[in-house]
């Protein structure tokens, strides 16, 4: 099922972004800019994956 991969997909992005702002986080150095980006991106991937999720149940 092609939703059912995209979904697959979405998650691996959501997972390696939640790596990615842990590494930045860790920098003594981490810049708050580039934090917030991230996890802007991440939520959009969370929103994108919750949206199919509720296409798929109807």
């Amino acid at each position: 099922m092609a939703i059912m991969a995209h979904l697959a997909e979405l998650a691996e992005k959501h997972r390696a972004l939640e790596e990615r702002i842990d590494q930045v986080v860790a920098r003594p150095s981490s810049d708050d800019i580039e934090i917030r980006r991230l996890k802007q991106e991440k939520l959009k991937l969370k929103d994108e994956m919750e949206r199919l999720r509720r296409e798929t149940r109807h």
